[in-house]
C-alpha cells in the first residue's frame, strides 16, 4: 500500500493560518485544537492539519500531549519574564559582536530597514499592525546580523518569535498602549548609537527599549490570567 503523504506546500499554508489565527487572537492561549474542527475552518483533510500542529509545536505556539491531544501554547508572566531576560541577553551580546565586526554591507543593511520603518506611519484604528511588526523585526534583525554566530541568531529568532505572541495577544487587547515605545525617534536612537559604534550606550538604549515593550505587554497577561 502507497503511503499518502501531504504535500509541503499545503501543510506549510495551513500552518501559516492557523499561526495567523493564534496571532490575531482567533485561537486563543490554552483553547484545544481539534483535528475534525479544523478541517472543517481551514477547508483542508487531517493529514496537512495534523503535520501544520506538528510544525508550530516546534516554534511552541501549539503544545502537543501525546495520547490526549493539542492546545494552542499556553502564555503566563513566568514565561515573559523568562523570555525578556533571555532577549536582553542574547541581543546584547549579538549587538556587541555586530558592532565589532559589522562591515559596510551590515551598516547599509541597517539604514536601508530603519529607512522601510521610518515610511510606515501610525493611522488612528486602521494601523496595520501587522506590516509594522514585520518592518521593526526586519530593522531588528539588520542590527544584530553584522557578526556570524549561528547558534545565537536561531536562538534569538526563537525568542522573537515568542515574544512576537505575547505582544500580538496584547496588542490585540490594548493597541493604543504600544504607540508611545514604537515611535520611530526611539529606534532612531539605537540605530544612530550602534552605527556610530557607541557599545554601551547602544547596549543600554536597546535594553532600555525592550524592558519598555516588555512592561507594556504585562498588564495584559495579567488580565488574562486572573480572567
Amino acid at each position: 500500500m502507497r503511503c499518502i503523504v501531504s504535500s509541503p506546500t499545503l501543510t506549510d499554508k495551513v500552518a501559516k493560518d492557523i499561526c495567523q489565527d493564534i496571532l490575531s487572537g482567533e485561537l486563543k492561549p490554552n483553547q484545544k485544537l481539534v483535528v475534525a474542527e479544523l478541517k472543517e475552518k481551514y477547508n483542508v483533510g487531517a493529514s496537512p492539519i495534523r503535520e501544520a500542529l506538528i510544525q508550530l509545536s516546534w516554534i511552541k505556539y501549539v503544545k502537543l500531549e501525546p495520547q490526549k491531544g493539542c492546545w494552542v501554547a499556553p502564555i503566563s508572566k513566568t514565561e515573559l519574564y523568562d523570555l525578556h531576560e533571555s532577549l536582553n541577553v542574547v541581543a546584547s551580546v549579538l549587538l556587541e559582536k555586530s558592532i565589532q565586526q559589522g562591515n559596510e554591507n551590515w551598516e547599509l543593511n541597517i539604514l536601508t530597514e530603519f529607512h522601510k520603518l521610518s515610511r510606515f506611519k501610525f493611522q488612528g484604528d486602521n494601523f496595520n499592525w501587522k506590516e509594522w511588526e514585520e518592518r521593526q523585526e526586519a530593522f531588528y534583525l539588520a542590527l544584530f546580523s553584522g557578526c556570524f554566530s549561528k547558534n545565537m541568531q536561531e536562538f534569538l529568532h526563537d525568542i522573537i518569535r515568542q515574544i512576537k505572541r505575547y505582544r500580538q495577544v496584547s496588542l490585540n487587547r490594548y493597541p493604543k498602549g504600544f504607540e508611545e515605545i514604537f515611535r520611530i525617534d526611539e529606534h532612531e536612537k539605537i540605530m544612530k548609537l550602534t552605527l556610530d559604534k557607541d557599545l554601551d550606550a547602544a547596549k543600554h538604549q536597546l535594553s532600555t527599549f525592550i524592558s519598555a515593550m516588555i512592561k507594556e505587554i504585562e498588564p495584559q497577561i495579567d488580565a488574562i490570567e486572573m480572567a
